[in-house]
C-alpha cells in the first residue's frame, strides 16, 4: 500500500536514487534537505514515516528524531536513520533518539525496502498490504474487498480505510479527533461529527453478517473496535 514517505536527505544523489526507488515501489516521497525543511514539512502534513539522514547541515538528524518524538502531534510517525556512522554506539544512540530502524549506508534498495515494510506493519499497519482477519470478518487491502462469514461486504473508500484503521488498532480506544488524523489526514479540516456520520455507515454495511457489534462506542471518549462485549 503506497505510503507518504518524507525522505531528509542532504546528498542530491543519494536523495534522488532514493526517492526514485521508493516512486517506483509506489510510495509518495516528500524531499527535504535540511531538518528546518524537514519540520516545516511535517508541520503542514504528517507522514506515515520518515526516512532520516544523520548527516544533516546544521541541525542533526538526531535532533530532528528527538524533537518529532517529544511532540505529542508526531510522536508515533515512526523513523528510519539512514547513516554512514556503523559504530554500535552510534546505533543506540540513534535508536535512543526515538528512531524505530537503524540503516547504514550503502544500502540496497531491497533492503531499504523491506525495512520500510517491516517499520510499518509494526508501527503502523494499516499502511501494509497485509489482509486481516477478526471473528470471520476479513479486509484485503490488495483487492480492496471487504467479507464476513465469506459474504462480501459493499463499502466506501472512506469506510474502508476506517475499518482497516480500525482492525490493525483493535482494542484500542480512539477519539474522533485520533480518527479524523489517522484515518483522514491532519492536514484535512473537517469536524468531528464527520467521523459519527461514517461511523454509521460502516455499522450499517457490518449488520448484514453481524459484526456490526465490533465497532463500539466509548461514551465521552470515542470508538472501538473489539471483540470484547
Amino acid at each position: 500500500m503506497a505510503a507518504n514517505i518524507l525522505l531528509v536527505e542532504d546528498e542530491p544523489a543519494i536523495q534522488e536514487l532514493i526517492a526514485f526507488n521508493l516512486t517506483q515501489a509506489g510510495h509518495n516521497v516528500l524531499r527535504a534537505s535540511t531538518a528546518e525543511a524537514a519540520i516545516t514539512l511535517v508541520r503542514n502534513a504528517l507522514p506515515d514515516l520518515v526516512l532520516l539522514d544523520w548527516m544533516l547541515p546544521g541541525v542533526s538528524g538526531i535532533e530532528v528524531a528527538k524533537k518529532l518524538r517529544s511532540d505529542e502531534r508526531t510522536r508515533a510517525v515512526p523513523i528510519i536513520m539512514l547513516t554512514a556512522r556503523s559504530d554500535e554506539q552510534d546505533k543506540i544512540s540513534g535508536l535512543d533518539a526515538g528512531a524505530d530502524d537503524y540503516i547504514t549506508k550503502p544500502f540496497s534498495p531491497r533492503e531499504l525496502l523491506a525495512r520500510i515494510k517491516a517499520v510499518l506493519r509494526r508501527r503502523a499497519p494499516q499502511m501494509t498490504d497485509d489482509a486481516v482477519e477478526v471473528q470471520g470478518l476479513r479486509l484485503d487491502p490488495i483487492t480492496h474487498r471487504v467479507s464476513g462469514n465469506d459474504q462480501s461486504i459493499e463499502l466506501g473508500p472512506t469506510e474502508f480505510r476506517l475499518l482497516h484503521f480500525f482492525m490493525t488498532h483493535a482494542e484500542r480506544v480512539h477519539s474522533r479527533a485520533q480518527l479524523l488524523d489517522q484515518v483522514w489526514g491532519d492536514h484535512v479540516f473537517v469536524e468531528e461529527r464527520t467521523v459519527d456520520v461514517h461511523i454509521r455507515r460502516l455499522r450499517s454495511a457490518l449488520e448484514q453478517t453481524g459484526h456490526d457489534n465490533l465497532i463500539q462506542t466509548v461514551r465521552g471518549t470515542g470508538y472501538r473496535f473489539s471483540t470484547q462485549r
